[in-house]
């Protein structure tokens, strides 16, 4: 049973208290829990023990098989994640390796010939020491940091994920914010993502997006300056660092933060694999930003996964007159909601009393006066001047009560005396040292 941690997402599933390990028995069928038990050491493992050094370190099966298959599936193929579900990795990968074995249920000839010419490449034990000796790992579901909000995909969920940095993964996921955006946004745009990726930082809050250039970038390295969390994911190896001119980010947010794919080291990525990669950003937060977007945007696909997934979707507005500007106020025309810093958008995904500060201008003395003493100055000429009983009837009230108000006024400099009469004065002053005129 699995139940919701303090952020409303199922907590993962208790590791067995028998014998420690890395990774879960919990989505195998019993065939598969069968091939998983504790491998047979092979001679290059008894090696190892014997003080030499193998030339990969022995893995499990089913961590093996998980691995094998993010080389050969691709990001988001809900028909082999069904695959995946119902057969368990290791059947799985047996099915796509062996052409001998049964195919799995529903595979086309087509389909099934390409897997298995992928499947050929497939070295899960190479790919899991590249990603060691890079100081990474690779998590699978059912893993103690395994963010469990990503089986909200259901067959889209990634076969796993390969990350780099020290941070913890599931910790850091629940209390994240994706910034996206565009790529090439304007100064506006950038500013806007620097800002907030700083604010959402100082506020304890990891900010999530994609690396590229434009917002994405903007977002990480607010986060950055604030000495604070930030998660990359992206959509190529976790090695591989893309867009090129962003090398030097990559390195900073893998020492800072995190570095997350569902491709294998060394992996590239194409167009198809950047908008699966887009539903990771969406299920791995608790809320999406929108800054400056077209009509037709990648971010708008993570803004509409994000609302499927009944996560928090949020837009930036910007100059009606940008095209960059239209896609974000079509979104906010829709069940998007606006927001304009860091404040708000944690007002939305935060805790019951994270609200942002009310919003107001500067307090004028105007503002501080009493009902009756306002109606006597508004019922005074804007030009000329009236006397006290006109202006008691205008105001509703006494002539005595009208007279003590004026005085009021007067000291407060609204009003001065004008032979028997009284009128506006020239100037008067508000509590913020702004000077206003008596209407």
């Amino acid at each position: 049973m699995t139940g919701l941690d303090e952020w409303g997402f199922a907590t993962p599933r208790p590791a067995p208290d028998t014998e420690p390990r890395t990774g879960s028995n919990t989505d195998r069928t019993p065939r598969d829990r069968n091939h998983a038990a504790r491998p047979h050491l092979t001679g290059d493992a008894q090696t190892h023990l014997r003080g030499g050094e193998p030339p990969h370190p022995p893995y499990e099966p089913h961590r093996s098989a998980r691995a094998a298959l993010t080389r050969i599936l691709e990001p988001g193929d809900e028909t082999a994640g069904r695959w995946l579900n119902d057969m368990g990795p290791v059947a799985l990968l047996h099915a796509l390796t062996d052409d001998d074995a049964a195919p799995p249920p529903g595979a086309g000839r087509t389909k099934l010939a390409g897997l298995r010419m992928r499947a050929a490449r497939a070295r899960p034990a190479e790919d899991l020491a590249a990603v060691a000796a890079l100081g990474g790992r690779f998590l699978c579901p059912g893993d103690e940091e395994w963010p469990s909000q990503l089986d909200d995909l259901g067959d889209a969920r990634p076969i796993g994920l390969w990350v780099r940095g020290r941070a913890h993964l599931r910790l850091w996921a629940l209390r994240s914010v994706a910034v996206v955006g565009a790529r090439a946004c304007t100064e506006y745009g950038a500013h806007l993502a620097t800002t907030l990726g700083a604010g959402l930082a100082e506020r304890g809050w990891a900010v999530t997006s994609g690396a590229a250039y434009g917002v994405d970038g903007a977002a990480h390295r607010g986060a950055l300056a604030a000495n604070g969390a930030t998660i990359a994911v992206l959509a190529c190896g976790v090695d591989y660092a893309y867009p090129r001119g962003h090398t030097e980010l990559i390195d900073r947010i893998t020492e800072q933060g995190l570095v997350i794919a569902e491709l294998p080291p060394g992996d590239h990525p194409t167009r198809s694999r950047f908008v699966q990669r887009n539903r990771v950003i969406a299920a791995l937060t608790r809320g999406t930003v929108v800054v400056e977007a077209e009509l037709r945007s990648g971010s708008l696909v993570t803004a509409h996964r994000a609302l499927a997934l009944g996560r928090f979707t949020m837009g930036m507005p910007g100059p009606v007159t940008s095209g960059l500007s239209a896609g974000v106020h079509q979104l906010l025309r829709g069940e998007a909601s606006l927001v304009t810093d860091a404040d708000e958008v944690i007002e939305l995904v935060g805790s019951i009393g994270d609200l942002a500060p009310e919003r107001c201008g500067p307090t004028h003395l105007r503002d501080l006066l009493d009902p009756v003493a306002t109606r006597v100055l508004e019922a005074l000429p804007a030009r000329g001047s009236a006397d006290t009983g006109h202006l008691a009837r205008e105001a509703g009230t006494s002539r005595d009560l009208a007279h003590n108000k004026l005085f009021e006024l007067q000291s407060l400099g609204f009003v001065q005396r004008c032979g028997e009469g009284w009128e506006l004065a020239r100037r008067a002053e508000t509590t913020d040292g702004s000077r206003r005129g008596g209407t």
